[in-house]
């Protein structure tokens, strides 16, 4: 029996596939006027709808509370409430190793006991950065290095427990001239106040990672590979919010099992709109050494996605990014909604359901979605990650109905990154890749 909310949400659902199969037989995509046309920035840095402002809250180079400096390639990013009132935005910098000077050290060589590894005496510029801010003016009250040591902090995922997940996507190693394999997740605290030791979480997995998102009721962590032929993970651990005692690593896979591709390239496999349900495939030797989780998992009958990558908890389910796929090779959108008996043995007879919510048929309206949040309206919030002679990567907004509509444009060459809300829903960040600024945007939401 349906209750009103299930209803409700049920008449969404129906209402939301009605109108993408409408777009769909006419080759369109589903559009929504958002908040109206964007207007040009003076300053050339990023256009806005009508009543919505920015300010640069903090911008490569400038010194830090610590004595560092601010580093480059600023990319996922949350925001976490803290005690007395204030609130934390802890940044990804996906440095490498050859961008030493990028990173938050200059040209010095500098080689803390907390970071993760190093090359030639020096840290691995790779980590992240924590901001607290005055929730209502902005003003910055410090900055500094909360993690380094480690390569290609792409994404992560905020927890419950009021803390960062950041992910390296490299799985670099003694044979690439570093000093230990990487491909880790790491656990940053939002409140940490200094740099934290890190200590990669094994249990979870080694693999080019993009994301992560925790399911606040289970405990119960999903994660995105960004590669061509990359999985779906989810991590069930042996005590929720304590990754580090361990837990089991799973792949996702499709109950019918004749479909074992998602990305509909060259043929459509999965429709637009369509939900199907799931099972989940465990995988041995998380650590992989050689690299194969996802060749393993896929021999195995694991679904097969088109790069994953932006993850995002709603209210009571998530979305990710697939950043190539569709038969444009434009971009997905999937929505999973877990089992209510998620990650234990009754979930066989109650599966969870994963849905392809958009397909991009148009790069024109939807091109590479990267990262994305949820919006306190409902909407997702998606940042493009395209680089073309033509500078036009925007923040697009996502009606629950799969509606799409342009909510932002970066007026210069790089990629909208990290974007998220502060805990009341007021103000939007978004990161701008390279050269590192952090915006803070407001308005009505």
């Amino acid at each position: 029996m349906l209750d009103r909310r299930n209803f409700a949400l049920a008449a969404l659902a129906f209402g939301g596939l009605a109108i993408q199969s409408r777009a769909t037989e006419k080759g369109l995509m589903p559009t929504a006027p958002g908040y109206g046309p964007l207007q040009p920035d003076p300053a050339g840095l990023i256009d806005l709808p009508p009543g919505f402002s920015y300010r640069i809250v903090s911008a490569l180079g400038e010194a830090m509370s610590d004595g560092h400096r601010v580093p480059d390639r600023a990319d996922g990013m949350g925001c976490f409430q803290l005690d007395g009132g204030k609130i934390a935005l802890v940044r990804n910098h996906e440095l490498q190793p050859r961008h030493g000077r990028d990173g938050p050290f200059g040209k010095a060589v500098t080689l803390p006991a907390e970071a993760f590894d190093s090359r030639a005496g020096a840290a691995l510029p790779g980590g992240t950065t924590t901001l607290v801010l005055d929730p209502d003016s902005l003003a910055v009250e410090t900055q500094y290095l909360s993690l380094v040591g480690t390569i290609r902090n792409c994404a992560g995922g905020i927890t419950p427990w009021n803390s960062w997940l950041t992910c390296e996507e490299s799985v670099d190693g003694p044979d690439q001239g570093v000093g230990r394999p990487h491909g880790w997740i790491f656990d940053v605290p939002a409140a940490a106040g200094k740099l934290v030791k890190a200590e990669p979480l094994k249990a979870m997995g080694r693999f080019v990672r993009e994301a992560a998102a925790v399911d606040p009721r289970t405990g119960i962590v999903y994660m995105t590979e960004d590669r061509d032929d990359s999985l779906f993970y989810r991590f069930i651990p042996d005590v929720p919010g304590s990754l580090g005692r361990g837990g089991r690593l799973q792949a996702l896979a499709f109950h019918d099992e004749s479909i074992r591709d998602s990305r509909n390239w060259g043929e459509r496999r999965i429709a637009p709109g369509s939900w199907l349900f799931v099972r989940w495939i465990d995988l041995d030797d998380p650590e992989s050494p050689a690299d194969d989780l996802r060749h393993r998992g896929a021999k195995q009958g694991a679904a097969v996605f088109a790069r994953g990558e932006g993850i995002h908890w709603g209210a009571d389910e998530l979305y990710f990014t697939c950043t190539s796929g569709g038969a444009a090779k434009e971009g997905q959108i999937m929505r999973y909604r877990p089992s209510r008996h998620e990650g234990t043995d009754r979930e066989r007879t109650v599966p969870g359901r994963i849905q392809l919510f958009l397909e991009s048929t148009d790069p024109a309206h939807y091109s590479f979605g990267d990262n994305l949040t949820v919006a306190p309206n409902g909407h997702l919030i998606v940042c493009e990650d395209q680089y073309l002679d033509t500078v036009d990567n925007h923040l697009r907004g996502v009606t629950p109905f799969g509606e799409v509509y342009p909510f932002a444009r970066i007026r210069v060459q790089t990629e909208p990154a990290g974007v998220c809300f502060s805990p009341d829903g007021k103000t939007m960040f978004v990161n701008l890749y390279s050269p590192t600024k952090t915006l803070a945007i407001r308005g009505p939401f």
